[in-house]
């Protein structure tokens, strides 16, 4: 006697009948591709996507950023016997005796 697995699948599709592909499955086949050694090509026909559609969400990761920018601001630190100085970009001078209070201090403004 054979034993017969469904299994029944339902995915998204929108008013013309395609199917609809979550962001976070589009990212991981994008992923997957770029492990797998294979072509475009190749690899759209492995997983049963259409490559024009593939070709899109290749194109559409690249354009996206992996990391969030990270930005610099220029800090001019002044040290006189006692005194600590630091100015920020924008003109803001912020003085103090102790390193740790400075610190701290920096840490309130930046937020």
């Amino acid at each position: 006697m054979a034993i017969i697995a469904t299994e029944l699948i339902r995915t998204k599709q929108d008013e013309r009948g395609r199917r609809i592909t979550p962001a976070a499955e589009r990212e991981a086949l994008v992923r997957a591709y770029r492990e797998s050694g294979l072509t475009q090509k190749a690899f759209a026909e492995r997983e049963g996507i259409k490559y024009p559609t593939f070709v899109s969400w290749i194109q559409a990761s690249a354009r996206r950023p992996t990391q969030p920018k990270v930005g610099f601001a220029e800090l001019t630190v002044a040290r006189a016997p006692g005194l600590l100085e630091v100015q920020l970009a924008d003109g803001t001078v912020i003085r103090g005796g102790q390193a740790e209070d400075l610190a701290r201090l920096l840490q309130l403004v930046r937020c």
